[in-house]
């Protein structure tokens, strides 16, 4: 293991305004290409930096080559008052996701909740951005994702399913909300990238090699390999895992219409094309729940600050700082990184420039 690589900060704004040129190079409108942005910044201000700027590069190479929209026209093509089936015309997914999520949210409103999947879309950031928008409008909000295949089924040695995140956000009254946001693999594949830039090794149980070993070297799993299903090992829960990745899989794709499983469309230039479509690029799915059709919403928030407290109490286990409640360390992350900055990696700043170098738009 390696030591630390030296970072450069650079204020959220700035890395803001850079993303936010580079699509409109592309065509992008202002207003979506400024909402794309945000949902790269926020995972860049919420300590999520696999899904940050770090992304950009790629959004840069899929655009520059035609292989996403820059200006689709997002539909409904199939709906209740309650649900609704999205084509995002194969836009960026940072455009579609927001627009889709919206739609559930408006639903939500009407009907109590909105229930919306999506198809013909692409990679959409970090999936806790859209719940966050939930809790804006006082709602719980959903959100999940299929991604290129990466990861291994349960016993399998090879890859056949993306990542597959899903994210939910309940609100506080007085306490922060909790956050669930998690990918369904024992690691995001982001890390694996983020570790190969550092020269470090990853952990026992994230990946597996070519030949279906497990790996700790993130070149293993780059070269032909695949992430482990979330729980790793049969015997340390890989199988449930597993199945939350399959869950993900039927709902944003099989659902709406888009390619499921190891047919998903790659994100990046170097991932594999797979051989045949099942249905229309990337899926996502949302939903949006208005707490009053359950509860008082100040009662349930009341009790979900004597939840929170309740579990912030727990005796520590030895040698730990204690329970922390989902979303604990993404809201730490951001607040400090909204005084001090974006700390970025020496290799993703000259990726960077390299946009910058292509694109013409200044970045120093």
């Amino acid at each position: 293991m390696s030591g630390e690589v030296a970072t450069q900060a650079y204020p959220v704004e700035r890395l803001h305004e850079f993303c936010r040129r580079v699509f409109e190079h592309f065509g992008v409108p202002f207003a979506e290409a400024s909402e794309a942005a945000d949902v790269l910044a926020a995972a860049d201000l919420r300590g999520i930096d696999s899904h940050g700027v770090g992304r950009l590069h790629t959004y840069h190479d899929m655009l520059a080559l035609g292989r996403i929209n820059p200006r689709p026209r997002v539909s409904i093509v199939r709906e209740t008052p309650s649900t609704a089936t999205v084509d995002g015309d194969n836009g960026l997914g940072l455009v579609v996701g927001p627009q889709a999520n919206r739609i559930a949210m408006d639903k939500a409103e009407r009907a109590g909740s909105g229930w919306v999947s999506v198809r013909n879309t692409n990679h959409y950031g970090i999936a806790a951005y859209y719940p966050l928008r939930a809790l804006e409008r006082d709602l719980i909000g959903w959100a999940m994702t299929n991604s290129t295949k990466l990861v291994a089924p349960l016993w399998g040695g090879e890859r056949m399913l993306g990542t597959n995140p899903i994210a939910i956000a309940f609100p506080g009254l007085e306490e922060p909300p909790v956050v669930v946001d998690l990918a369904t693999s024992a690691a995001a594949y982001g890390k694996i990238e983020m570790a190969k830039r550092r020269g470090e090794e990853i952990p026992h149980g994230w990946a597996i090699d070519r030949e279906g070993r497990d790996t700790t070297d993130p070149m293993g799993m780059m070269d032909g390999g695949a992430l482990a299903p979330l729980g790793s090992f049969r015997e340390m829960g890989g199988h449930k895992g597993y199945a939350l990745a399959a869950m993900v899989d039927i709902l944003c794709c099989v659902l709406s219409g888009a390619n499921w499983g190891p047919f998903a469309p790659p994100f990046a230039l170097r991932q594999e094309i797979p051989k045949r479509s099942v249905g229309k690029g990337i899926g996502h799915f949302f939903g949006a729940m208005r707490i009053d059709g359950f509860i008082e919403p100040d009662e349930f928030k009341r009790q979900m600050d004597d939840w929170i407290r309740t579990f912030r109490a727990t005796k520590p286990q030895p040698g730990t700082p204690g329970v922390m409640i989902p979303g604990d360390p993404e809201r730490l992350a951001e607040e400090q990184r909204s005084k001090n900055g974006i700390p970025l990696l020496p290799a993703v700043v000259e990726e960077l420039r390299d946009v910058s170098h292509l694109t013409g738009i200044p970045f120093a």
